[in-house]
């Protein structure tokens, strides 16, 4: 029996070369966006806590405003309310907080909802101007209706 001997000709060696670089390419991006996955953290309003049912321990940004008459510190401890106009989370903060923080202005804060359904922050942001507000808070307030520009709030 005569042995059958089959070469590869040019084409099927490029078809074989770039379908091998997209496999690669592929599980090189699978593997930066799992790594990733653990590393984002989304936005989102008192008003979508409870509209999203965010869980316990998952990591989010809180934004919104100050609420008046809610701010009290005890040693580094710091106890505020941060509300967007038609819902408001309690917020806990332990360390210093910015200098341009205080009631009535925009904040962000990171961390995680605890059990009880209040916010611990591990970090506290705050913008430079004193008029800064989330641009989803904008429009959230633009929305329905009660965003004031001059006044940079509701």
């Amino acid at each position: 029996m005569a042995e059958i001997r089959k070469s590869w000709t040019r084409k099927q060696k490029r078809l074989g070369i770039i379908a091998g670089i997209g496999v690669i390419l592929g599980l090189a991006t699978t593997l930066v966006l799992v790594a990733l996955s653990s590393e984002i953290v989304f936005f989102v309003t008192p008003s979508q806590i409870a509209e999203k049912g965010v869980v316990a321990g998952q990591s989010i940004r809180v934004g919104g405003l100050v609420k008046d008459g809610s701010w009290s510190r005890e040693g580094d401890t710091n106890h505020f309310v941060v509300t967007d106009g038609a819902s408001d989370v309690a917020a806990t903060f332990v360390g210093i907080v910015p200098d341009l923080f205080r009631e009535g202005q925009g904040v962000v804060a990171e961390g995680a909802l605890a059990a009880d359904g209040s916010f611990v922050a591990s970090k506290v942001l705050a913008k430079h101007d004193e008029k800064y507000i989330p641009r989803e808070i904008v429009d959230e307030l633009k929305a329905r209706g009660e965003w004031r520009p001059e006044g940079g709030g509701p």
